[in-house]
């Protein structure tokens, strides 16, 4: 592996950034292996649910797909949760992050912002306003929220069913393998 020998970016040189740029290219294949394993790792978090993790992103993944979402969708619907294996509270966040450079723009809000739109359907037990949404309706264009409400609507918020035919993992693997095989950096 060729290495550079700056230690301050900011004394970096061209030469030493095409350098880093060429091993990251060649070792982007570690991105679908990493997000696959933070997938499989889901499958330990259940936190009272009738599914684990896994479980519910697979299902909402399955619903995706069958319904004839686009592979970005589906993609995105498989990895929705996997910010569970680090932080519940703002899972959102970290899924939409990963996936962002292998999405476009709407795909990516459409995890960002998707707490809030299930919110409807379990916001209101907690004290919380199940309308939630609507606090993201004149940030996003009217196709994105149309989305939004589609993926919290009808495929994730209906994806806790041990009974549920639900797509394996193995079933996703070359659709995270695509998907991640080149980022957009900006």
């Amino acid at each position: 592996m060729a290495e550079t020998s700056f230690t301050r970016m900011d004394r970096s040189t061209a030469e030493q950034w095409a350098v880093i740029g060429a091993e990251t290219a060649k070792n982007q294949a570690r991105v679908a292996d990493r997000m696959l394993d933070l997938l499989r790792s889901l499958s330990s978090i259940t936190d009272g649910f009738a599914t684990d993790q896994l479980t519910h992103c697979l299902q909402t993944a399955t619903r995706a797909e069958r319904d004839g979402a686009d592979p970005e969708v589906v993609f995105a619907s498989l990895m929705h949760d996997a910010g569970k294996a680090i932080s519940v509270p703002n899972h959102p966040a970290i899924a939409a992050e990963m996936i962002r450079p292998y999405v476009r723009p709407a795909v990516y809000d459409m995890i960002r912002v998707h707490q809030d739109f299930q919110g409807r359907h379990y916001y209101h037990h907690f004290g919380g306003d199940p309308d939630a949404r609507e606090r993201h309706r004149a940030e996003l264009d009217p196709e994105t929220f149309a989305l939004a409400e589609q993926f919290a609507d009808q495929w994730d918020q209906t994806a806790f069913d041990p009974g549920y035919d639900t797509l394996p993992l193995e079933h996703f693997e070359p659709l995270v393998r695509e998907l991640t095989r080149q980022a957009r950096l900006f």
